[in-house]
């Protein structure tokens, strides 16, 4: 096996250095972090490191002189940077001879950019990917090493379809791992022409607007809901998460506005009129609601 440096600081970066680990690969070093308040899934790789015996440093910057040094001293031929959510500087993309493995939970070259799971279920995709490849100093624009199709079931959410990518890229590490060993690995240049890249997310994004169709408020909320923020709407001054919904596209009332309380279950279950249809929130921050509101 090549001399491995891995980088990660999230809940995916920990199940793939595990699956590596559990199948007897040999790590070399681990950069990680202690804390990150900019990942909802953050998880630092030490318990691995430790449990492993594996050289390891904690950083708040990548590419600093310190953390730069400590990945010198490794000497790694190649490096796995997989869930880190901050750019990979030139001096370290040119230490590895293999260079520096990437992973996109999109079917690159379509898909490169921001949230790629919670965009794939907004935007009700039907399939989506698992894609690793060789960084360069673009935004998911290297060389593809490997790339499977995830298939996405109109009931997965964010946890659901987070888990099954996962599945499919465990079984992509272990793959590629034995090719770089063997010198098997066929990168595979991107058309620097072809796809899109997905835009940063904001809090707006994520506000439920009741004039929207209901099937569009259920891929909003399934693409937020946890480990994510949540999709929210207003009611008055106060911002209410959404967990989860289910949706009917119906004319039984279509003389009524959007926003309307419909039926009061309880403070976190009522069903609110939308577009074309109605929209069952079945799980949410307690809120006060009385049938016949408007939101």
């Amino acid at each position: 096996m090549k001399r491995t440096l891995f980088i990660g600081c999230v809940e995916s970066s920990y199940v793939l250095l595990e699956a590596m680990l559990e199948k007897g690969y040999v790590v070399d070093g681990i950069i990680t972090m202690e804390e990150s308040k900019i990942n909802a899934d953050f998880k630092s790789l030490e318990p691995l490191a430790k449990e492993y015996n594996i050289p390891c440093i904690c950083t708040k910057n990548v590419n600093d002189e310190e953390t730069v040094g400590f990945a010198k001293k490794i000497n790694p031929e190649v490096i796995y940077c997989f869930g880190w959510s901050r750019l990979i500087g030139k001096e370290l993309l040119a230490l590895p001879k293999y260079g520096v493995v990437g992973f996109h939970p999109a079917a690159l070259p379509c898909n490169k950019g921001r949230h790629p799971l919670i965009w794939a279920l907004v935007l009700g995709l039907k399939k989506t990917a698992s894609t690793f490849f060789i960084m360069d100093e673009g935004a998911d624009t290297g060389d593809i090493i490997s790339q499977r199709e995830v298939f996405i079931d109109e009931k997965d959410d964010a946890q659901d379809l987070y888990d099954k990518v996962l599945e499919v890229a465990k079984e992509q590490v272990i793959t590629f791992t034995k090719e770089f060993a063997e010198d098997r690995v066929r990168p595979v240049k991107q058309d620097p022409n072809a796809g899109n890249a997905w835009r940063k997310r904001g809090r707006m994004d994520g506000q439920i607007d009741w004039r929207m169709s209901p099937r569009a408020i259920y891929n909003l909320v399934r693409g937020l809901t946890r480990p994510y923020v949540g999709a929210h709407f207003m009611a008055g001054e106060q911002e209410v998460k959404v967990w989860k919904c289910e949706y009917e596209l119906t004319d039984e009332y279509s003389n009524l506005e959007p926003g309307k309380v419909l039926k009061v279950n309880s403070q976190t279950d009522f069903v609110i009129k939308a577009y074309d249809g109605i929209v069952h929130i079945l799980d949410s921050d307690a809120v006060s609601l009385k049938e016949g509101d408007y939101l």
